[in-house]
């Protein structure tokens, strides 16, 4: 048995939860918030047989599609520094999913 740890964007989790459930997988949900540009994300943990993985990556897969959005990455300064501070905009590649896919030594449900 293996334990997949997707952590995918906010705007993504309903799509890729519905379609897990629509294929009998069940998931649990827990809300994280991401690093780089400091949005919402969930991370998904999917109890799964050996030969569904690829199955669950590709859901995964095909839900979160990456694109391209323009942001600007605004650091954590506060005072004086503020002021003077100016920020330009960039491109970044959002959605796509970090699948994280780890061996499972016991499992119980209780």
């Amino acid at each position: 048995m293996k334990l997949v740890y997707a952590i995918v964007r906010k705007d993504n989790e309903d799509e890729v939860m519905n379609e897990l459930t629509v294929h009998r997988f069940s998931v649990t949900k827990l809300a994280t918030t991401g690093g780089f540009l400091r949005k919402g994300n969930s991370t998904l943990m999917i109890g799964v047989e050996d030969d569904k993985v690829k199955q669950v990556i590709d859901i995964i897969k095909h839900e979160c599609g990456e694109r391209q959005k323009i942001t600007v990455n605004m650091p954590y300064v506060s005072g004086p520094a503020m002021v003077n501070y100016s920020t330009m905009p960039m491109t970044v590649e959002v959605g796509g999913a970090t699948i994280f896919v780890v061996d499972v030594e016991h499992f119980e449900k209780i």
